[in-house]
């Protein structure tokens, strides 16, 4: 094997793949070292596998209007497993080596600027991209390392659905994976510590998925604290506080769904010079961290850690460091829970504009029931929120509903392109599509 390329990428995920992928494209002599396997978190324990039960689920939920019977638990993950599987197989290392990509499985970590060892084997570049991604966050919860909590690293690998099941966290992944085992049969209770669910997001649209969440049967508990944990028996236990009254909650497990941390640990970072700030690898708009010749991209850098933004952080990387023609980072952003409605959104909320803009802000709004098509499909749970300056100048937009993640696309494509929210009245959509919610739009008086 080689010992010296033009390009080190140092793990395999969104942005590693992205970032090789790019290089190979340019000609460049890759290698690439994963300590798993391609396709990192999204592939393995996130994007993927939680699609494919949330699939699966809604397949349940809307079988079950028609008698359906009980679940097959043991079927079920292992479909999860199968698919998962079946979507590795574009990132898999066959077709790194057939897009002319070396390919390393082993523990990198630096030893200088321009050298990584491997398994006692030393390797040297002239630039490198750092892309190792994010671990779960598991809080110094008293007794909870105690009760073998569930992450989304562990819950697909489940061979049985619990009988029920603690989630503690009502981010993207806890709100997902709540709704999901619930409509599964598993009995779910969801523990949030802020006032409301998904607390980034609109306060009137994540409203509505919470009581969507509580009418499918998914115990809400917001403004709601852990403070201990333990097992006994069959049971794990989960003692909580609301409103200084204290209650202990039981299920089956507990799965942690409360953010993730980079995983800068081992990698020897300080060894090569590059600065780690809070937690994150420190970059430039470009993806440089403070060693100029290391790049860094996806969850290790966030502050987004989302598949799509690491991949375009690896791509943008290479460009600069090849000086080829590209963007830079901008604050362009959009993500999408999908939960059912699915919830998708992309730059400003109404309070973080009118904190900016103050009165020269604008709110345009449409509901689902706008649309026929939602209507015929009985999917009028939903509304959409934009949020213009002046000019009508898109800040940011959040869709409750329907495919609103392909909704959110249009719009996501009006605002990169700077033209004002009024041009969408002009596309034509096919009808009867959920489109024409689009184009319902209205500015609130």
């Amino acid at each position: 094997m080689k010992t010296h390329y033009e390009l080190i990428v140092v793990g395999a995920g969104a942005g590693g793949l992205n970032a090789s992928l790019e290089a190979a494209g340019l000609g460049k002599d890759v290698l690439v070292i994963e300590k798993f396997r391609p396709g990192g978190e999204c592939t393995w324990s996130g994007c993927i596998p939680s699609k494919a039960l949330i699939q699966i689920a809604d397949a349940y939920h809307h079988a079950a209007q028609f008698g359906v019977g009980p679940v097959d638990g043991r079927a079920v993950m292992e479909k999860v497993r199968a698919l998962t599987l079946t979507a590795h197989q574009a990132e898999a290392v066959e077709v790194l080596e057939s897009a002319g990509i070396s390919y390393l499985n082993g523990e990198a970590r630096f030893v200088d600027a321009h050298t990584v060892e491997v398994e006692g084997q030393r390797l040297s570049a002239d630039r490198f991209v750092v892309a190792t991604g994010s671990q779960p966050a598991v809080p110094p919860i008293p007794g909870l390392l105690e009760v073998a909590p569930l992450t989304n690293q562990s819950v697909f690998t489940m061979d049985e659905l619990p009988g029920s099941l603690i989630v503690l966290g009502a981010g993207a992944i806890g709100v997902e994976l709540s709704q999901a085992f619930s409509r599964l049969g598993v009995k779910v209770s969801l523990v949030e510590m802020a006032e409301r669910i998904l607390p980034r997001e609109e306060p009137e649209l994540s409203g509505i998925l919470a009581e969507t969440l509580a009418f499918e049967g998914v115990d809400v508990r917001t403004s709601t604290t852990a403070i201990s944990a333990s097992r006994c028996e069959s049971k794990t236990h989960l003692t909580v506080t609301h409103e200084g009254e204290e209650k202990t909650l039981s299920a089956s497990r507990i799965l942690v769904a409360l953010g993730r941390k980079a995983d800068t640990e081992d990698l020897g970072l300080d060894a090569a010079g590059v600065e780690v700030v809070r937690g994150t690898v420190r970059t430039n708009e470009h993806m440089q961290t403070s060693t100029s010749h290391i790049y860094a991209a996806g969850d290790i850098v966030g502050p987004y850690q989302f598949s799509h933004m690491g991949g375009r952080q690896g791509r943008v990387a290479v460009r600069h460091m090849f000086n080829q023609p590209g963007d830079t980072m901008t604050n362009e952003y959009a993500w999408c829970t999908f939960t059912h409605p699915e919830l998708a959104r992309t730059g400003m909320l109404e309070d973080e504009a009118r904190a900016r803009y103050g009165e020269n802000v604008r709110v345009w709004e449409s509901n689902y029931s706008d649309a026929d098509r939602a209507v015929v499909d009985e999917h009028t749970t939903g509304k959409i929120i934009v949020i213009t300056d002046a000019e009508d100048q898109i800040l940011g937009a959040s869709i409750l509903g329907e495919r609103a993640c392909e909704l959110l696309g249009e719009i996501q494509t009006l605002k990169q392109s700077r033209l004002p929210v009024t041009t969408i009245r002009e596309l034509v959509h096919p009808y009867p599509g959920y489109g024409e919610a689009l184009t319902a739009l209205s500015k609130r008086e």
